[in-house]
C-alpha cells in the first residue's frame, strides 16, 4: 500500500490535527453530495495511527480495502484492542505497554455502589475478575485503571444516563481512558463456562470454581469477550489465563498521585529523566523489560518479604559489577519474546519470529553461565529464582529441542544474506526441487560464458546477468559497448530495453531456462510455504516455554536496571530498610528527588523526613514559594513508591512503613476545558483523599484551598488537616501558605476526640533575608518549626518587580496587617495601648471553634445536593448557616468570619 485516504470529518480532523492546516483537504463531487478527502502517506499512517491507539486514546480506527463502490472494513483498532495494527505500530518501536480494555457493570442500590469489573490482556492473552464496593467517587475503580494501565472501558448505555454515574465518567477522563457503550444486553453470564471453556488453557472445573466466586463481575465478563471477539478466532483456543484480581495485592494509585509524582512519561516532558520511568528504565531486552518496568511502576508491593527479595537481587547486582556486566551483555542480545510468541498465533506468522526467538534461545546458556559464576551472599535466592526454573525450561523436551529442530529446519547459512529459508535438506520433495533448481541455475551459469565468448565481452565485467521481476534472467551491456556488438545483437539476439544503464537483451535458449527456473522456483515456494506453516505450529507448541522465559528475562533485565541507576548516579542509592505498615516510621536521611537531582546544572539540596507515629506523624510544612516544599513532599512520595517498586532508594539511609496507597494533591491546574474550576477540582481529588484514605497511606497535599477567598480557604484547610489528624491518622505532608495552621500542632490534645500520640509538628524551608539590603536567599533547607514571617513581597522583589509596586505592597501588607484579627499561641499577649483592637485567641478557642465548624462541613457535605432542585440546595444552606451564625456567639473564634 503506498498511501491511504480518509473521508468526510474525519479527513478535517487528520487534516487539522496532523498537517495542521486545511489545505491538504481536497474535495470530492460538488454541492450538497462533495465530500472532503486528505491523503496519507504510509509514515503518516503510521505516525497517525500511532497516536491515535497509543498517545491520544479517544478514537477508534477502521481500516477499509476495495475500490470503486466495493470497499470492506478489514481492521479494527481500538486504544484497549490494537491486534491488528500491531504490526504497523511497532513496526519501527518497542511496544511500551500492553493495553488492556476493562468492562464495568456498576449497580446503584441501598446508597452504595457494587462494581462488577472483568478486564482483558490481549497481548498476554490474560482475562481478569473483581467485585467490589466503592464509594461515590469511584476511587477503586480509579487505583483498578491505573494499576492495570487501562486504556479502554466499556459501560451499559443506561449506565451513562443516571446521575450516580456521572462521577464514573469523570474518573474516565482523568485517566484517559476510551468510553465504549454497549447494549445492556451484552452484559450477561449465560453459557459464560461454556465459552471459557474453550478458550481458558486448562481444565474447565478451575474456572468454574472462580466463576461461583461472583455476580456483578460475570456480567461485565460477558459483555468483554463478545466485544473483543475472543470466540471468533480459534488461535485464541486454549491459550488464555483467568484470574481473580485483588485490589489489596498492590499500593494504590490514582491519576492525581501519578501526575504528581511524575510516574510515567509525558509527551511534554524535556528529556527523558523527567519521569520516574525514563529515569529508571536502562533496560536492554527489546520491549519485554520496558513493559514490566512500566507495570511495576503502577503496582508497587504491600508484602514485605517480595519487596526484599527485589532488593536481595537488586543489591546482589550492585555489588557484583561482573555480574551486572555480563547478563547487561547477554540481555542486550534478547528480542522481545513475549511478542515473538504472540505472533507466531497469527495466522500471517513467517520465519522471521521464529528465528528471532531462535537467536535468543542461545544466548541462554551464557546468561546462566553468568549467573552459575555468583557466589555472593545471595547465591542461593539467584539458583531459586533464576538457575532452577532455567535449567528446567532448557531441557532436552523445552528449549533444547526447539533448538535442535531450528538446526534441522532452517538453513542457517542463509541467514547471513538475510534470507529466511527452509533447509533443503529438512525435507525429500525440498531437496528434489533445490537440486532441480541449482541444475537450471548451472545451465544459465553456462550460457552467459557462451554468450560473453561468442560477443567476445568479459564476464561480469561487461556482460552482466540479472534477475528481475519485469523481464526473468536477462543480460547486461553498458550503451558504449553496445555500439561494438550491435550487428551481432541485432541478429542472434533480442533486445529488450535500451536506458542510460545499458541495454537489456535475451535469447531464446535464455528465455526458456529462465521461464524452468521460474516453474521449479515456484514449486519450490510453494512446497516451501507448506514447511514453513508446520515449523511455524512446532514453534508455537513451545510458547508455554517462552512465556516462562520471558518472564524470567524480563525480570532479571528490571532488577538489573534498577541495580545501573543506583550505582550509575553521581551520588549512589542506599537500600531502604522496610517494616509493615503498623510497624515503624518513614525516615529518609539525606533524601533526594531523583528526577530532579538528574537535570543538567541542578545542585540538590539532601533533606531529611522523619515521619515518626506520636512525634511527627502529621507535618504542616510552611516557607515561601519557590523555597523548595512542594519538591520535598514530592520526593517523600517518590522515595517510598520507588522502595515499594524493589529499587534503591536517592538517600543517606532510608526506612519505609509500607503503605497501602499515595494520596497525592499537588496544586491543581485548571481543568476549564473539562467545566471544572481550580477549587472544584482541589475540592474533588479531596474529597477522593478524605474518603479512600486510611492509616496505612500516605497522605501529601500542597498548598490546598488557594481556589477560594482566605477565610474560606483556610477553614477548609483546617477542618481537613483535623480529619486527617483525628480520623484518618496517616502519615501526612501538608504543605501550605497559611502560616495561622500551625497553630494545630499546639492544639492536638486539646480536643476532646483527638489523640495525643498521633503526632502534629512543624516544619517550615529555610531562607535567609539580609537585613541591610532586604535581599531574600533560599537555603531549600528544611528545618523543625513554623515559618516565622510571609515571603510574599520578597519573592516578588525576587522576580524584579518594579521597586513602586514593592514599596506599595509593604505599605498595604503592613496596614491590613494592623487590621486582621490575628492568631496567637501566646495567652499572655496583651493588646498595646494606641494600636487598633486585635482579637486574641486560646488555642482552646481555636480548637473548640473549628470542632463547630467541623460539624458545619459534615452536614453540609452530607445533603444530597444531586437529589434536589436549585431552591431546595439554598434553603437547605440557609438554614445550616444560621444554625452557625447562632451557635457563633459562644465562639470567638468562629465570630470573626459573620
Amino acid at each position: 500500500m503506498d498511501y491511504y485516504t480518509v473521508h468526510g470529518d474525519n479527513a478535517a480532523f487528520i487534516a487539522r490535527t496532523y498537517y495542521h492546516t486545511t489545505t491538504a483537504l481536497r474535495q470530492l463531487g460538488s454541492g450538497p453530495d462533495g465530500i472532503s478527502s486528505v491523503s496519507v502517506s504510509k509514515t503518516m499512517f503510521e505516525t497517525i495511527a500511532r497516536d491515535l491507539l497509543l498517545e491520544r486514546t479517544d478514537h477508534t480506527l477502521e481500516f477499509y480495502e476495495g475500490s470503486g463502490s466495493n470497499w470492506r472494513l478489514t481492521k479494527t483498532g481500538t486504544p484497549g484492542n490494537i491486534g491488528s495494527f500491531e504490526d504497523v505500530l511497532f513496526a519501527n518501536n518497542d511496544m511500551q505497554d500492553t493495553p488492556v480494555t476493562i468492562s464495568l457493570f456498576p449497580v446503584f442500590r441501598e446508597n452504595q455502589y457494587t462494581v462488577g469489573l472483568s478486564f482483558v490482556d490481549i497481548t498476554k492473552q490474560k482475562l481478569g475478575l473483581a467485585e467490589f464496593l466503592d464509594d461515590s467517587q469511584f476511587t477503586n475503580v480509579e487505583a483498578v485503571m491505573v494499576a492495570l494501565g487501562c486504556k479502554e472501558c466499556l459501560l451499559p448505555m443506561e449506565s451513562g444516563k443516571s446521575v450516580e454515574f456521572k462521577a464514573l465518567h469523570g474518573v474516565l477522563t482523568k485517566c484517559n481512558v476510551l468510553l465504549t457503550e454497549r447494549k445492556k444486553s451484552e452484559f450477561k453470564s449465560r453459557d459464560l463456562v461454556q465459552d471459557l471453556s474453550r478458550v481458558i488453557r486448562g481444565s474447565t472445573e478451575p474456572v468454574r470454581d472462580l466463576l461461583s466466586d461472583f455476580e456483578y463481575a460475570l456480567c461485565a465478563l460477558g459483555a468483554l469477550i463478545s466485544y473483543a471477539e475472543l470466540l471468533a478466532d480459534d488461535g485464541n483456543y486454549g491459550r488464555y489465563t483467568i484470574e481473580k484480581y485483588n485490589l489489596d495485592s498492590y499500593m494504590r494509585l490514582d491519576s492525581a498521585a501519578m501526575r504528581a509524582l511524575n510516574v510515567l512519561e509525558n509527551k511534554t516532558d524535556l528529556n527523558k529523566n523527567f519521569s520516574l520511568f525514563g529515569l529508571m528504565n536502562r533496560t536492554c531486552t527489546a520491549g519485554m523489560g520496558k513493559r514490566l518496568l512500566n507495570r511495576w511502576l503502577k503496582q508497587p508491593l504491600l508484602d514485605v518479604d517480595e519487596i526484599n527479595w527485589r532488593l536481595d537481587l537488586v543489591q546482589a547486582f550492585v555489588e557484583d559489577a561482573e555480574l551486572r556486566q555480563g547478563l547487561r551483555l547477554h540481555l542486550k542480545r534478547i528480542s522481545d519474546i513475549e511478542r515473538l510468541t504472540h505472533n507466531l498465533k497469527k495466522k500471517t506468522a513467517n520465519l522471521q519470529p521464529v528465528i528471532k526467538l531462535y537467536q535468543s534461545s542461545i544466548r541462554l546458556p551464557h546468561i546462566k553461565d553468568v549467573l552459575e559464576h555468583y557466589e555472593g551472599q545471595f547465591a542461593a535466592l539467584v539458583r531459586k529464582k533464576y538457575l532452577d526454573p532455567l535449567e528446567h525450561w532448557m531441557d532436552e523436551d523445552g528449549l533444547n529441542k526447539f533448538i535442535a529442530l531450528v538446526e534441522v529446519a532452517i538453513d542457517l547459512n542463509q541467514l547471513e544474506n538475510g534470507e529466511y529459508m527452509i533447509s533443503p535438506k529438512y525435507n525429500q520433495n525440498l531437496a528434489a526441487l533445490k537440486e532441480q533448481l541449482n541444475a537450471v541455475e548451472q545451465q544459465i551459469q553456462n550460457l552467459h560464458k557462451q554468450t560473453a565468448n561468442d560477443l567476445d565481452l568479459s564476464l561480469d565485467k561487461t556482460l552482466k546477468l540479472e534477475k528481475g521481476t519485469q523481464f526473468g534472467h536477462v543480460f547486461r551491456i553498458t550503451k558504449k559497448e553496445e555500439q561494438k556488438v550491435r550487428k551481432k545483437l541485432s541478429t542472434h539476439y533480442i533486445v529488450l530495453e535500451t536506458r542510460k544503464d545499458g541495454v537489456k537483451f535475451t535469447n531464446s535458449k535464455l528465455k526458456k531456462l529462465g521461464d524452468q527456473y521460474q516453474k521449479v522456483l515456484s514449486e519450490y515456494i510453494s512446497c516451501q510455504k507448506v514447511i514453513v506453516a508446520q515449523v511455524v505450529d512446532a514453534t508455537a507448541s513451545f510458547s508455554e516455554v517462552f512465556e516462562t522465559l520471558s518472564v524470567i528475562l524480563s525480570e532479571l533485565d528490571v532488577l538489573l536496571s534498577f541495580a545501573d541507576l543506583a550505582t550509575s548516579c553521581p551520588i549512589p542509592y542506599v537500600r531502604p530498610d522496610i517494616t509493615p505498615s503498623d510497624k515503624g516510621d518513614i525516615i529518609l536521611e539525606g533524601s533526594r528527588h531523583p528526577c530532579v537531582e538528574a537535570q543538567d546544572g541542578v545542585n540538590f539540596i539532601p533533606n531529611d523526613c522523619t515521619l515518626v507515629r506520636g512525634k511527627s506523624w502529621f507535618q504542616i510544612i510552611t516557607g515561601p514559594n519557590m523555597g523548595g516544599k512542594s519538591t520535598f513532599i514530592r520526593q517523600v512520595g517518590v522515595n517510598v513508591l520507588m522502595a515499594q517498586v524493589g529499587c534503591f532508594v536517592p538517600c543517606d539511609r532510608a526506612s519505609v512503613s509500607v503503605r497501602d496507597c499515595i494520596f497525592a494533591r499537588v496544586g491543581a491546574g485548571d481543568c476549564q476545558l473539562r467545566g471544572v474550576s481550580t477549587f472544584m477540582q482541589e475540592m474533588l481529588e479531596t474529597a477522593s483523599i478524605l474518603k479512600g484514605a486510611s492509616e496505612k497511606s500516605l497522605i501529601i497535599i500542597d498548598e490546598l484551598g488557594r481556589g477560594t477567598s482566605t477565610y474560606d480557604g483556610f477553614g477548609l484547610a483546617w477542618a481537613i488537616c483535623e480529619h486527617l489528624v483525628q480520623v484518618t491518622r496517616a502519615p501526612s505532608l501538608f504543605a501550605t501558605h497559611f502560616h495561622e495552621l500551625t497553630a494545630l500542632a499546639h492544639v492536638d490534645g486539646h480536643e476532646p476526640h483527638s489523640s495525643p500520640n498521633l503526632g502534629v509538628a512543624n516544619y517550615h524551608v529555610g531562607a535567609h533575608i539580609d537585613p541591610e539590603s532586604h535581599k531574600l536567599t533560599m537555603l531549600y533547607k528544611v528545618e523543625p518549626g513554623a515559618c516565622d514571617q510571609s515571603f510574599g513581597i520578597h519573592v516578588a522583589e525576587f522576580a524584579n518587580f518594579p521597586e513602586a509596586v514593592v514599596t506599595l505592597a509593604r505599605s498595604k501588607a503592613e496596614e491590613l496587617e494592623d487590621f486582621s484579627e490575628t492568631f496567637s499561641i501566646n495567652n499572655d499577649l496583651k493588646e498595646e495601648a494606641g494600636s487598633k483592637r486585635k482579637r486574641v485567641c486560646s488555642p482552646d478557642d481555636i480548637a473548640r471553634g473549628a470542632g463547630r465548624a467541623h460539624k458545619f462541613l459534615q452536614q453540609f457535605s452530607a445533603l444530597p445536593l444531586d437529589q434536589m432542585d436549585l431552591n431546595q440546595a439554598m434553603e437547605q444552606v440557609k438554614k445550616l448557616r444560621s444554625e452557625l451564625e447562632k451557635d457563633a456567639a459562644g465562639y470567638p473564634w468562629l465570630q470573626q468570619f459573620f
